[in-house]
């Protein structure tokens, strides 16, 4: 990557500490359905710190639960305020505001224009309609106050190009096959992806493609030490992961060993580890979406093309890992090797 690839330097954290809007005080927002299940969430987890707006989404989701508790039960059937949707509404446009650029836009498909990205309610979505001709069509974003949607916003705000570009090809693929019992393979890739994907940044290709050959040592014991640790990064890193599933951010919520990414890797030169954390998922989010772009226009794409990565094998990212015996599972790190596709 030479400097004339380096995306212009930002702080997309930089207004993660603004204040929070305040529709989160009145009455009606201190009613919401926000359950229980949102404490569950470790804001410091190492999977979650590349997220944008983390800062100010922690923060708010937090302030919020605690409002929550300290009021008296809500009337379960009143309906809901839409907290999460207004929190990652806020952290859009703070996000745009820091860039100073306009919030990000759809990628149009067929004969439907550029939409501006907004999150809204679940009951915005129309009976009958498909939830990605939706946001094709209006850039609307329909979003549920649970987990699930919480974190699908946050892989929006962090990867906008990327996630439009998946919107594109869901698209693509229901003008062409409608929407029926089956997916089809591009279409099923997308959901792999888009609900379970990681990404694989290396600087060094021994490290891929050890982990492609289910090399477990060669990609994830041995080269421990070019491992960053997402809690401090390190310009003399050359392998780092960074989640895009929002399924398996929520999955991570109780972590299991068990846990298997599907990834992508993504080739890098040495300085893209010099970069600020918010300057790498700037240059990424591109990155991601030529990559995914190049793969879903494939005519044999399945997805079986992205690799497996049990989760909580890469370094740094659970204690447990710093023992080379924990590596020896074979239930988790099978040994099996898969033919070239």
């Amino acid at each position: 990557m030479t400097a004339t690839y380096l995306p212009v330097k930002t702080d997309f954290h930089a207004s993660c500490d603004a204040p929070f809007d305040t529709d989160f005080n009145k009455p009606s927002v201190l009613d919401s359905k926000l359950d229980d299940s949102f404490a569950a969430i470790d804001w410091q987890a190492p999977w979650l710190c590349h997220l944008n707006q983390l800062s100010y989404i922690s923060k708010a989701i937090t302030h919020l639960s605690v409002l929550r508790d300290d009021c008296a039960q809500p009337d379960n059937n009143k309906n809901t305020p839409n907290i999460i949707a207004k929190v990652l509404n806020v952290g859009l446009q703070q996000q745009a505001d820091s860039l100073q650029q306009s919030l990000p836009q759809t990628k149009p498909a067929l004969n439907n224009h550029p939409q501006t990205l907004r999150f809204v309610s679940q009951e915005a979505l129309p009976e009958g309609e498909a939830y990605e001709s939706f946001i094709a069509t209006t850039g609307n974003i329909p979003t549920r106050d649970n987990l699930h949607d919480l974190f699908n916003g946050s892989i929006w705000l962090t990867f906008p190009k990327t996630k439009a570009l998946l919107n594109y090809y869901h698209m693509l693929e229901i003008d062409q096959q409608g929407i029926g019992s089956s997916r089809g393979r591009v279409r099923d890739t997308i959901t792999v992806f888009d609900e379970n994907g990681a990404v694989l940044v290396t600087s060094e290709p021994r490290i891929s493609e050890a982990l492609i050959d289910f090399d477990w040592q060669a990609s994830l014991v041995e080269p421990r030490a070019q491992w960053e640790s997402p809690k401090q990064l390190d310009g003399n890193a050359q392998a780092a992961v960074y989640i895009f599933g929002h399924a398996l951010l929520e999955k991570l919520l109780q972590p299991r060993k068990a846990l298997c990414a599907h990834s992508i890797v993504i080739y890098v030169t040495q300085d893209f580890f010099a970069l600020s954390l918010a300057e790498r998922i700037c240059y990424l989010d591109q990155k991601v979406a030529d990559y995914m772009n190049a793969l879903l226009s494939q005519s044999d794409v399945t997805a079986r093309k992205l690799s497996p990565l049990p989760i909580l094998g890469v370094p740094h990212f659970w204690a447990e890992n710093a023992t080379p015996s924990f590596y020896e599972d074979s239930q988790v790190f099978r040994s099996g090797r898969r033919k070239k596709i």
